[in-house]
């Protein structure tokens, strides 16, 4: 199940786009994983959202009111991803931010946003105090 991390420059959203985004982007990146559409699955597919104080580019900061960068880390699984399921995320990802966005056209180009697919190794992901491998998530999500 994915954990998402989208980072933003600090007060590039108000609320209503904070929540267009975060309501769609955890479901886009489950469809694209192929996870089922459950409850079990969807309480441990995360999103958090990083507003940060300074971005730079080229050691430039940006300027305040410039359009604002993303970056998107999604963290899943090794061995769920195949490139197809990477294509699909980062496809899903960049138009979840473009369909939020007063420019939707610029994320057609390299510099509006990146998405970057983390796959953690197997036993490495852990939760309620043990380590949890890829057929312990399958498990959970299809049968509770």
């Amino acid at each position: 199940m994915p954990f998402v991390e989208l980072f933003v420059p600090k007060g590039s959203f108000d609320q209503e786009r904070r929540e267009k985004i975060g309501g769609r982007l955890v479901s886009e990146v489950m469809i694209a994983e192929g996870a089922p559409d459950t409850e079990v699955a969807r309480s441990i597919s995360w999103l958090v959202v990083n507003e940060i104080d300074a971005w730079f580019v080229g050691g430039r900061q940006l300027p305040a009111g410039e359009k604002p960068k993303y970056v998107v880390r999604v963290g899943v699984p090794a061995g769920s991803m195949n490139d197809d399921k990477r294509r699909d995320i980062v496809r899903r990802v960049t138009r979840v931010l473009a369909d939020a966005d007063v420019d939707p056209g610029r994320f057609t180009q390299a510099t509006a946003a990146w998405v970057h697919i983390n796959e953690v190794p197997e036993g490495n992901w852990g939760a309620g105090g043990e380590i949890v491998r890829i057929e312990d998530i399958a498990a959970m999500v299809t049968t509770g």
